[in-house]
């Protein structure tokens, strides 16, 4: 019998532009380009030079700190350019794709067949062991540390996110590769939406499925780990993003890297919101050049309006990335009145505006803060939308402060910044609350290494 686990605490912001269940054809202009600011707590090695030939699974560069975590090419081409920023750090390795894709043949293997350390190895060889993130930390996981347990999250449910059930369609094969390909390597939890009902969910075999039933987000890896085994200090989990899962199992099916995901293309100024197939770090420029409403001034974000990284037209899809996201940046608006309006149109999580009394108005939110960064309100804010059992603004303080004892006792080893993205939403103190609790883990892990 599944389990389902009810989660009442949470928010599901209601916004315009969610993509249609369709999908729309893109012709590729054949620029891609592999970003390490992709993979979390990377140190990126280039091993690739300007005018060299590759192929997809050919590695574009390692971790310095565990050199055999590679990461492979999406396509077959020409390496155009090594980009490099501030103290020369790698910023993505720019390839021009060949017409006609041509791959590395790793070899088709039987995973039900193979050992948890053969699994690691074609995972290693192949260049997409870091796709696996762990806890704690949420960095790039470690390939020399034993996970008490694997997690996947099939549930997205931040605003305007990617439907998965609708990406699995016709792959469920490789997702059920996967799952199984993960189970060898530790017990293997996933964890699915009270409304998803696809058999390859529902009836996934080699592991544990669990159902969350809440608001958002109930879907992040990170609450889906403190609800079902949460992590204390010396323990490890690795983490797993659904479509990850789906690039394991083509590549023991197939014996082929095939990055190819399904990305919801979505937002309020979006002429038509859909879904497109995509690889990791193809450009962006053709998907928007002819698809976003008007004139103004726009927020394009390379994922989802709450955890997602601000990008350009010429930016390149993140290696993690399931939503292209376009909003009103906001900087031109001219509210008369200001707050004395009834502003019918405006969202407010405690009810400021009488937007309130419409329920299921979609609401075209732009990317303004509203206000500056002001003292920390204990105010409880942060547990209305924090479904874990963590005391969220007691840990950010003890963050600020620099206090490591006090982030340790207070669980800072279960935690991920996207887990304090709706705190961050709707708190009143307009901190960066997701960037705050990144360079806590960051001071801890250099503390620990």
């Amino acid at each position: 019998m599944t389990n389902v686990i009810k989660l009442r605490k949470g928010l599901n912001i209601n916004l315009a532009g969610k993509a249609d269940k369709k999908k729309i054809r893109l012709n590729s202009n054949g620029k891609y380009m592999l970003q390490p600011d992709s993979f979390t707590g990377v140190i990126p090695k280039v091993t690739v030079k300007q005018g060299d030939r590759v192929k997809a699974g050919t590695p574009l560069f390692i971790d310095k700190n565990y050199p055999s975590v590679k990461f492979a090419s999406p396509v077959s081409g020409i390496v155009k350019d090594v980009i490099r920023g501030d103290r020369r750090k790698v910023l993505g390795v720019q390839v021009m794709a060949d017409a006609n894709l041509e791959y590395i043949d790793f070899g088709k293997k039987n995973v039900s067949d193979l050992s948890a350390e053969e699994v690691k190895d074609t995972l290693l060889d192949a260049g997409l062991f870091g796709y696996i993130n762990m806890l704690p930390y949420a960095v790039s996981a470690n390939p020399d540390t034993k996970p008490k347990a694997i997690f996947v999250s099939a549930l997205r449910d931040m605003p305007l996110a990617a439907d998965f059930e609708f990406e699995l369609q016709g792959q469920e094969d490789d997702f059920q590769t996967g799952l199984t390909a993960l189970s060898k390597m530790a017990k293997t939890y996933l964890g699915i939406g009270k409304g998803q009902t696809a058999d390859a969910l529902t009836k996934a075999k080699d592991v544990e499925v669990t159902v969350f039933d809440g608001p958002c987000p109930a879907g992040n890896v990170g609450v889906q780990v403190n609800h079902i085994s949460p992590v204390n200090k010396g323990e490890v989990v690795w983490t797993v993003e659904p479509t990850a899962v789906l690039f394991f199992g083509r590549l023991f099916r197939t014996g082929h890297v095939d990055l190819h995901r399904t990305v919801a293309f979505a937002g309020s100024e979006v002429e038509k919101p859909a879904y497109v197939d995509m690889l990791v770090g193809e450009e962006l420029s053709t998907l928007l050049s002819n698809s976003i409403k008007t004139e103004r001034k726009v927020r394009i974000i390379d994922g989802n309006v709450l955890t997602g990284r601000q990008t350009t037209k010429n930016g390149f899809l993140g290696a993690h990335t399931s939503e292209i996201t376009v909003i009103p940046e906001g900087d031109d608006v001219d509210e008369f009145a200001g707050w004395i309006m009834p502003r019918l149109n405006q969202y407010s999580v405690n009810r400021s505006y009488f937007s309130w009394l419409f329920r299921g108005k979609k609401y075209a939110l732009d990317a303004r803060v509203k206000g500056g960064e002001r003292h920390i309100i204990m105010s409880g804010e942060y547990d209305r939308v924090f479904p874990m059992d963590i005391y969220a603004e007691y840990l950010v303080k003890a963050i600020i402060a620099g206090d490591i004892d006090k982030m340790e006792q207070l669980g800072i080893y279960e935690v991920s910044p996207e887990d304090f993205a709706l705190a961050e939403f709707v708190d009143s103190s307009k901190l960066e609350l997701q960037r705050i609790v990144r360079a806590g883990l960051d001071m801890l892990r250099k503390e620990n290494e």
